[in-house]
């Protein structure tokens, strides 16, 4: 099985008993933030995904790291894939899982990489510009990066909208770069 097959194939899965128990969007926030957090730490992906350490200890790791800020549901669907040996992949899983749910409903999924974290209003604002420039809902997941210094980037399926600071200093510096 191809890796994008096997990843939508996890996704698929975790949205049947994600929709089963009737948290498809609790879980789909709580497996984001997780997702996002192995993503952000090279030592917790490697360990993860390491066929040498038993699944006990990997899931014994993804269980010290929701504890008690996620539902049953949300540990035993990461706790699952972890065993499976996926745990190096969960971040794919998770997109995956999100844009199968947003499709359910006619949504997609916005990722947005922001230094601080977003307001609820502004969420809805953001959300509101994003359904104008991509003719559908969104739905907004936060992703608090202090790399970003300042200003947004937006992530809608492939579609990438850097509104950042940093990338703004960079075409500035193009642009004097290219006056010389």
């Amino acid at each position: 099985m191809a890796d994008a097959d096997r990843t939508r194939a996890y996704a698929t899965a975790l949205y049947a008993v994600a929709h089963a128990e009737d948290q498809v969007s609790s879980t789909g926030d709580e497996l984001f933030t997780v997702a996002r957090a192995i993503e952000g730490n090279d030592a917790l992906r490697d360990a993860l995904g390491d066929p040498h350490l038993p699944a006990e200890r990997r899931q014994q790791i993804i269980e010290e790291l929701l504890g008690s800020r996620s539902s049953d549901v949300t540990l035993a669907l990461a706790s699952m894939v972890v065993a499976a040996g996926r745990g190096r992949e969960l971040p794919d899983i998770v997109d995956a899982l999100l844009e199968l749910s947003g499709a359910q409903v006619g949504r997609q999924v916005a990722e947005v990489r922001s230094a601080i974290d977003l307001t609820e209003d502004q969420q809805q604002r953001l959300a509101a510009s994003l359904k104008t420039a991509t003719g559908s809902d969104v739905d907004v997941r936060v992703v608090v990066d202090p790399t970003v210094v300042g200003g947004l980037e937006v992530r809608v399926g492939d579609q990438v909208i850097d509104g950042t600071v940093r990338r703004r200093l960079s075409q500035l510096r193009e642009s004097l770069s290219a006056r010389n």
